[in-house]
C-alpha cells in the first residue's frame, strides 16, 4: 500500500515543541506529527530553522538539539538542497510569487514527492504542479 508523504514546515515543528498561550496549536502540531511518523518529509532548511529557533529561545540546549537532529534523520525523509532543487525553487518563486525561503520549502516537498505541505504561513489550499497541496492545519479546526 502506497503511503503519501507529507512535508511539515518549520513553523509546525516549532509549535509542537513550544507551549504558548495558543495551546490548541501546540496540541494540533503534536497530533499531526505523532500520527504521521511513517511519512514525514523535511529538508535541511527545516532542520536548521527549527534548531536555530529552539536554541535562540532557550527551549533546547545543545545536547537536546543533537538528539533532535539525529531523530529527524532517523524518522523523516530528508531533502538536501542541490542545484536542481534551487533552480526549481527559482521557477516556483516566479510562477507562484513565493518568498525565497518558501519556494525552497515547496521545491523540497516536490522533490520528495509529497502530496501535502503543512505550513501555517503559505496559501492554504494552493495546489502546486498538480501534485502538492498546501494545508494550514490550524484552518482545519
Amino acid at each position: 500500500m502506497k503511503t503519501d508523504r507529507i512535508f511539515i514546515d518549520s513553523n509546525i515543528w516549532l509549535y509542537s515543541f513550544i507551549k504558548t498561550p495558543e495551546v490548541t496549536k501546540y496540541e494540533l502540531a503534536k497530533h499531526l506529527i505523532e500520527n504521521n511518523t511513517n511519512k514525514i518529509s523535511i529538508s535541511t532548511q527545516v532542520i536548521n530553522e527549527v534548531s536555530y529557533n529552539l536554541l535562540r529561545k532557550n527551549i533546547f540546549n545543545e545536547n537536546q538539539i543533537l538528539e533532535l537532529i539525529n531523530s529527524f534523520y532517523e524518522f523523516c525523509f530528508i531533502q538536501n538542497h542541490n542545484q536542481n532543487s534551487l533552480v526549481l525553487a527559482c521557477k516556483l518563486r516566479e510562477m507562484y510569487h513565493f518568498s525565497f525561503w518558501d519556494s525552497v520549502i515547496v521545491a523540497s516537498a516536490l522533490e520528495l514527492k509529497c502530496t501535502t505541505l503543512f505550513s501555517e504561513d503559505m496559501h492554504h489550499g494552493l495546489i502546486i504542479k498538480k501534485q502538492l497541496t498546501i494545508v494550514n492545519p490550524f484552518k482545519l479546526t
